[in-house]
């Protein structure tokens, strides 16, 4: 299967939007389940504020889902975002040629 600019696209927006330490930090805290900005708070070590501009990100790139319940948000992972993530790697990996140079006499 070929890798389109739209699946290009999607890959980009998800890697970027994994590409700092703190929100890979909130995906793996979240692949424990659905929480609150204060329920991240201790186990991050990150003030509320700096929490809400990653989870914004995280959100923007399509990783996260929030729910608000009375004044709180809840944010978890969206499973079809990290099945797009597994897609596009094992996708890339089958394009990925096998070991050894395909023009002749180059790495001999």
């Amino acid at each position: 299967m070929h890798l389109t600019m739209s699946d290009l696209q999607q890959a980009s927006r998800l890697f970027q939007a994994l590409s700092d330490e703190t929100r890979l930090r909130i995906v793996r805290t979240l692949a424990g389940g659905e929480r609150c900005v204060c329920e991240l708070q201790e186990p991050l070590d990150a003030y509320q504020s700096r929490l809400s501009f990653h989870l914004k990100k995280l959100k923007e790139a399509g990783l996260v889902s929030d729910r608000k319940e009375g004044r709180w948000v809840f944010y978890a992972l969206r499973p079809d975002a990290l099945e797009e993530l597994r897609g596009f790697l094992t996708d890339l990996e089958e394009e990925v040629p096998s070991p050894g140079c395909s023009v002749d006499g180059c790495c001999a």
